[in-house]
């Protein structure tokens, strides 16, 4: 196995006055708030770089808008061009384009998909989340290996769900949680470590914009 890093990173805060759990939905690009995250996020990776000496060779997204739109600060501040891939996209949900999802929960309609939390009933499996996402990120490490050799870094642009799921399988943990546990906020920096030895990478968490997250609206999932 390579020895590099990839650093999965949640988009910003996304303009949602409605509360939707927008899911895949198009149209759903950062806030004002959401831009200020990206263009910070940049500057912390950017001074991260100059901090270790070591500057991230490849930067990947999902195609969604969110992701797109924080990811373009980051190409800028690291010099590097985005590219897409939609192993990193949000996972499918049936609840998606539903306001205040809670709400929803008691309407018999919806009862057929809440037979199985541990898979979930309502979405696409937690292990097939897993599965696309490692397969990305392999690609992704491999690639970036080839770019910049042995200890070299990659960015991913991802979701929350997606991204949390993977680093409890690296971890070996359960897949099931509870959605308002997630240690994954907006514009975090979960980096999976690879070294030599072939072993689970080793899961770093990072929030570089801590200060703005009490401004942001947060939704589980979202």
């Amino acid at each position: 196995m390579p020895h590099a890093t990839v650093h999965l990173v949640r988009h910003g805060e996304v303009h949602n006055p409605d509360r939707v759990l927008y899911g895949r939905i198009p149209g759903y690009g950062l806030s004002e708030l959401g831009h200020r995250m990206a263009s910070d996020l940049g500057d912390w990776f950017a001074g991260e770089s100059r901090a270790s000496g070591r500057t991230p060779v490849l930067l990947v997204s999902s195609s969604l808008q969110r992701a797109r739109e924080t990811a373009a600060p980051l190409g800028h501040a690291l010099s590097l061009e985005p590219g897409v891939d939609d192993r990193f996209i949000e996972a499918t949900n049936h609840f998606e384009g539903a306001a205040r999802v809670s709400r929803q929960l008691w309407r018999p309609r919806h009862w057929p998909f809440l037979i199985n939390p541990l898979r979930p009933s309502w979405g696409e499996p937690y292990r097939s989340q897993v599965a696309r996402m490692v397969e990305g990120i392999t690609r992704v490490r491999d690639r970036a290996v080839e770019l910049g050799g042995e200890g070299a870094e990659a960015v991913v642009v991802s979701h929350q769900l997606p991204i949390w799921v993977t680093r409890l399988s690296a971890e070996g943990r359960p897949l099931w949680h509870d959605p308002r546990q997630r240690e994954c906020t907006l514009t975090s920096v979960t980096s999976l470590h690879f070294e030599q030895d072939g072993a689970a990478p080793r899961v770093q968490y990072r929030e570089p914009n801590a200060a703005l997250l009490a401004q942001a609206s947060n939704l589980p999932g979202a």
